[in-house]
């Protein structure tokens, strides 16, 4: 369904001359992809100023020049190593070239002795003697328009020459149709953008430096067409979604109102408004889909209980899935007590529940007896089978893509979903990988808790360090010691954890435990348990930690080599020790030398707990890729937008793509047809067919 305009840009490689059986894998693994698009999409990263052409005599070494020369002599090696000369002149001075790959009819046809030639490269002088190695150009006077005034130079790779690239694209840059209009055209004049295809014609040939960077007249508008299909895109989705009926959940509030006057706390204001927020949702009669964000400590849990129990009290069953056993015990722990008192069943099913156990529960969910399930997983197999489904909450699942979202609420019918997470998301990135998603945000931590006091110490301090937890910990203290990922390929992260619990162990004894990634669930379970009992006080970790432990009696945190983590990381790891109400310490230890990126990193941690702040901060350090410590999935990676410097590129698409389906809905007027092309051109297909169904 492709409209015929774009056939062009979507023909293989491959029908671009030169381009043949050698060259077709290194440039499409190069350029991404095996579509002529792809080649256009692929910017340059320089350019080559070939107009300096002086004299030799007046020839500044270290500069790409040009000159007009005499051949003179060729010198042919005499050993193996050496490389093949030619010497060349002008008349005002002579040039050496120097050839080390010889292939010698090659340079004698191409530099017959006499013949007057013209040479572009890189001037070197060696002991006074003026060398050129390679020439990038050799041409003779009749084809002197051969030779361009500047070249565009990409991004390379192994077996590809700037040469060859700057050839392919040529190529391609002919194929590039007149397109229809996909801006608005107030917009387009107000940016002083010219049309599509002028913008990437002359972003591939740029005349001056400032038109390689993001910011550039040209990369900013087609910065911008890529942010706009992927906003639009993600809205056709959203839209979508919320015309999926769904089932109207308003409960009577009896249950809510019991939970409420026997936590020993009152909600902030805060997870008040994300409840109303959510409470909407569930009473509108279409499905919900929404994105809870919240702090560690910020009091999620209570809130995707109190939703849950909006569906209870309407006489259907919810559901929590959580990514690990540990975090799924630990909401059981939170809730089945509090379920009790209202007189409700919640029940615990992961991967280990097996044989009668698991029958039994299996039997009570879809008779209906089972009121909250929580689990890993596990919840999501075959033979899992509720008895009427209405609200599912995913707990951390931030490795989730749209569609798995989607077949979670398949289990149930019309089933609402709640999505929450702990790691801050910065907002370029809630609107580029969760845009098919509604957003709250819990951005308050419940009244009483303390800052958490975050020192930065060199490692050499290390002795000091552990005489002060020597203190702390006969105090009545506990405390978590941190290992770091270990960049040397001889030592796994384990040694490094093993080399210090062993270490901490001749001086604290009994009181240390030990919990790494390698060890079978029921070990880290016991430990943990123990940690948590205090029988262990001090309790040594890889990151397996990271994620939603719960001990509020833990007030200390000491993260070994903290220079080695990413800002997400320190900020999740931090989030251990905000548990409960007492002040509490971080210790991070680095080891020199510090890179700036890392400096950078301590001090935000220094000096600030938001961690919607840092999260922000952590985009700007380390790009879009790789945020939350594990690739995104779902997560769009940009051709030719670049979210450090087109953040506000994006939050215009997401509004323009809003009042697009606002005013057009079914993309009918000349704009909306344009933008149909413009979803095709950035491969949107998906999105287009999702439409028309």
């Amino acid at each position: 369904m492709r409209p015929e305009i774009l056939y062009p840009l979507f023909a293989d490689i491959a029908s671009i001359k030169g381009i043949g059986e050698r060259t077709y894998k290194p440039v499409s693994n190069l350029v991404g992809g095996t579509k002529i698009v792809n080649l256009l999409w692929h910017l340059p990263s320089g350019r080559i100023d070939r107009s300096y052409r002086p004299k030799l005599a007046e020839a500044v070494p270290g500069r790409i020049c040009t000159v007009t020369v005499r051949v003179v002599r060729h010198i042919p090696p005499q050993t193996r190593k050496q490389p093949y000369r030619v010497l060349v002149e002008d008349d005002s001075g002579e040039l050496t070239l120097i050839f080390f790959k010889v292939y010698t009819e090659s340079i004698q046809k191409n530099l017959p002795l006499g013949a007057t030639r013209l040479i572009s490269g890189k001037l070197e002088s060696f002991n006074g003697i003026l060398q050129m190695s390679h020439p990038d150009y050799i041409v003779s006077p009749e084809n002197a328009a051969a030779l361009p005034a500047s070249e565009t130079v990409y991004p390379l790779t192994a077996g590809i020459s700037t040469k060859m690239i700057n050839k392919y694209m040529q190529q391609a840059l002919t194929k590039v149709p007149e397109l229809p209009n996909w801006l608005d055209e107030n917009f387009l004049k107000q940016q002083q953008w010219d049309d599509f295809k002028t913008a990437l014609l002359n972003a591939h040939h740029p005349r001056y430096q400032a038109d390689l960077e993001p910011y550039s007249k040209e990369r900013s508008r087609l910065a911008y067409d890529e942010l706009l299909a992927n906003q639009l895109a993600l809205a056709i989705v959203r839209q979508r979604i919320k015309k999926q009926t769904g089932r109207e959940l308003r409960g009577n509030g009896m249950l809510r109102k019991k939970l409420l006057d026997i936590l020993p706390f009152r909600l902030t204001s805060a997870q008040q408004k994300v409840l109303e927020e959510i409470y909407a949702d569930q009473a509108s009669p279409y499905r919900m889909l929404r994105l809870l964000q919240g702090d560690v400590g910020s009091g999620k849990t209570i809130v995707a209980l109190l939703s849950m129990l909006n569906a209870v009290e309407c006489g259907m069953q919810a559901a929590i899935m959580a990514p690990t056993e540990i975090l799924a015990k630990q909401h059981l722990e939170t809730m089945a007590p509090l379920c009790e008192e209202l007189h409700l069943r919640a029940e615990l099913l992961t991967g280990k529940t097996k044989g009668k156990t698991r029958q039994k529960i299996l039997e009570e969910l879809s008779e209906g007896k089972i009121n909250i399930l929580i689990g890993t997983h596990a919840l999501f197999q075959e033979d899992v089978k509720f008895q009427d489904l209405a609200y599912v909450v995913v707990d951390e699942q931030h490795r989730f893509g749209v569609h798995q979202r989607l077949s979670l609420s398949e289990k149930g019918n019309k089933t609402d979903i709640l999505v929450m997470t702990a790691t801050p998301i910065p907002r370029t990135l809630v609107l580029t990988a969760y845009g098919d998603m509604e957003y709250s945000k819990i951005d308050q931590v419940p009244e009483g808790r303390k800052p958490v006091d975050t020192r930065v110490i060199p490692l050499e301090k290390i002795t000091e360090v552990v005489q002060g937890l020597e203190r702390k910990l006969k105090g009545g203290a506990r405390a978590y010691w941190v290992c770091p990922l270990v960049e040397e390929s001889e030592r796994s992260d384990l040694a490094a954890a093993e080399e210090r619990y062993a270490s901490l162990q001749k001086i604290f004894g009994d009181a240390v435990g030990l919990v790494h990634g390698k060890m079978k669930e029921k070990e880290k379970d016991a430990v943990m348990e123990r940690f948590k009992k205090g029988e262990i006080k001090l309790l040594v970790a890889t990151t397996v930690i990271e994620v939603g432990v719960n001990v509020p009696e833990a007030t200390i945190m000491v993260i070994e080599h903290a220079e080695r983590f990413g800002l997400a990381q320190l900020h999740q790891l931090r989030g251990r020790i905000k548990r409960g109400f007492e002040a509490s310490t971080c210790l991070l230890l680095y080891n020199y030398p510090l890179s700036e990126t890392a400096r950078e990193r301590l001090n935000i941690m220094r000096e600030s707990e938001d961690g919607f702040l840092i999260a922000e901060k952590d985009l700007e350090l380390r790009g879009g890729g790789e945020i939350l410590g594990t690739r995104q999935s779902g997560f769009t990676e940009f051709k030719l937008a670049d979210m450090n410097f087109h953040k506000n590129l994006l939050h215009i698409a997401n509004q323009d793509a809003k009042m697009i389906l606002e005013l057009d809905p079914k993309l009918e007027s000349p704009r909306g047809k344009a933008l149909r092309v413009l979803l095709y051109l950035f491969e949107k297909d998906d999105t287009v067919k999702t439409y028309r169904s």
